[in-house]
């Protein structure tokens, strides 16, 4: 009978342990990323609108970031959830199928006013693999992408991470789309 009970209350807590909540939009890793790695004085965000095509295909949100810094090149930041795994580990059928839970980590990536990648930062890594993907040495690799660059592909012009491959793939594939979907919303200069 205690096994029972016990057995239980485990499963309980390992699908509540899955549930994927919303983002943190306010998470305090967003705000020190941008007061202290960025310098920017008392950051605003404002929630940018897009089209219904490029909000569809997003799990987060684009913001336009002011400041009290008059010269800040900083301007835009994408706050978002990526999928890595399947619940169950990396090594399952599918890992990114549409047909059961995954694990996935929130980041966020932040763009000057030119729409090229001046920062990327993982806040929330609730995968059980790939947890190297958070390295601020590897994330650097990004800074300095543009539409325009080559394109970014894990193993050529992206260091690939031996355990961390699904992550790896994803958080690429995610920075080179939202770079994509910022330029689109640029100012015309």
């Amino acid at each position: 009978m205690k096994q029972s009970v016990l057995v239980i209350a485990l499963l309980t807590l390992s699908f509540a342990a899955l549930g994927r909540g919303d983002i943190n939009y306010k998470h305090r890793a967003i705000h020190k990323t941008l007061v202290k790695s960025l310098n920017l004085s008392n950051p605003q965000l404002t929630e940018l609108t897009l089209t219904k095509d490029d909000a569809a295909s997003m799990e987060g949100k684009f913001f336009n970031i002011s400041c009290d810094n008059p010269d800040a090149e900083i301007k835009y930041m994408y706050i978002g959830r990526v999928n890595s795994c399947r619940a169950g580990g990396c090594s399952m059928p599918n890992p990114l199928s549409e047909n059961g839970p995954s694990e996935y980590f929130d980041y966020l990536v932040v763009f000057n006013r030119n729409g090229e990648v001046r920062s990327v930062k993982v806040f929330n890594y609730q995968a059980t693999h790939g947890h190297e993907v958070t390295a601020k040495g590897w994330l650097k690799q990004f800074i300095g992408y543009h539409k325009d660059d080559k394109e970014l592909e894990v193993g050529k012009t992206i260091d690939s991470i031996s355990g961390a491959t699904i992550s790896a793939h994803e958080i690429t594939r995610d920075i080179r789309e939202k770079t994509q979907i910022i330029s689109k919303h640029l100012p015309s200069s």
